[in-house]
């Protein structure tokens, strides 16, 4: 390489640095970068947002320095080059970390109390995000709970409904945000609320998802095409949007590719579960449902998608 090739060179990544540096793009934090939360930042990227992306996975950081602007590596270098966050994560654990590592970082930059803002996406008992709400108000941080309606594979393509709910002042400063990753968002009131909201969605979904299975099976015992089932029946009164999001995974027998894995489901299997029991609320297609998940778990399919209960129901019909 001749010294004029170098100096162009140069001047090419000093350029490629500046406009990382001194973007004019509005920027937006978000903190794990598993199937929900890099669908999102991905689409926030694609939609205009200088992404801030921290994941405690050195190998996924690694992989999605491909799709946002910059990947940190930690949550307190993400405080005050961003004001606006998401946090999409596994556990009441891995939250309350989170906001521990917030509220040191604002307190310590000594940020005006309201300047942050923290929708806080995951499935999580109400209890644990008043909690992590609680601790983070110390710092002068506003969180808002926002769970998601919607799987994996539809966070890619922005088909999603934002449940938020939390000081509306807070809601309406993340509305641009929603609309970067988000078909709709819908602010549902006092905080604790989506999440509630959430329980309700989620508890269709469990039941759905296990009749899908249980639909398809049937038609393919009866003779029919399990494909031709899905095209025909999923667009009339007995579809569902699991069944036409899950019914083709579970004909293509493509379940190893999870959007929602069956060991985070039953996590929120368990937060439904625990809510119905303490308010003595009969569920009777949902506990029919419990037994169901619980073998796909038994017989290998933690890490797979939740339409492998389809591979439950065809081994107890003495199938593959």
């Amino acid at each position: 390489m001749n010294t004029k090739q170098a100096t162009s060179k140069t001047a090419t990544s000093l350029t490629k640095s500046s406009s990382r540096s001194n973007h004019a793009a509005p920027t937006v934090g978000v903190i794990g970068l598993g199937i929900m939360g890099s669908a999102m930042s991905t689409n926030l990227s694609q939609s205009g947002w200088h992404v801030l992306g921290y994941d405690t996975q050195a190998a996924t950081r690694k992989r999605m320095s491909k799709h946002i602007s910059e990947v940190r590596s930690s949550v307190a270098e993400m405080v005050g080059p961003a004001k606006l966050f998401i946090s999409s994560l596994p556990s009441t654990a891995a939250l309350m970390q989170v906001s521990q590592q917030m509220a040191e970082a604002a307190q310590k930059l000594k940020i005006k109390a309201g300047t942050l803002v923290l929708a806080e996406t995951s499935t999580l008992p109400v209890a644990d995000k008043l909690q992590a709400s609680t601790l983070l108000a110390q710092a002068g941080i506003e969180m808002i709970d926002a769970p998601l309606s919607g799987t994996g594979a539809q966070a890619k393509h922005k088909d999603l409904t934002v449940y938020a709910s939390g000081p509306q002042k807070a809601v309406k400063s993340m509305a641009k945000v929603f609309a970067g990753c988000a078909r709709d968002y819908r602010n549902v009131g006092e905080f604790g609320n989506g999440m509630k909201m959430k329980m309700v969605a989620n508890l269709l979904v469990a039941i759905h998802n296990v009749s899908t299975a249980e639909a398809i099976l049937f038609g393919e015992k009866l003779g029919l095409d399990p494909k031709q089932v899905v095209d025909v029946v999923g667009g009339g009164a007995g579809g569902s949007r699991m069944f036409q999001v899950r019914g083709p995974m579970m004909v293509q027998r493509n379940w190893h590719q999870a959007t929602m894995k069956s060991e985070i489901w039953q996590k929120d299997m368990t937060i439904i579960h625990t809510a119905l029991v303490d308010l003595c609320v009969p569920a009777p297609l949902f506990s029919a449902c419990l037994p169901i998940y619980h073998a796909a778990m038994a017989q290998g399919h933690a890490l797979d998608d939740t339409a492998s209960v389809y591979a439950v129901l065809e081994r107890l019909a003495g199938g593959a």
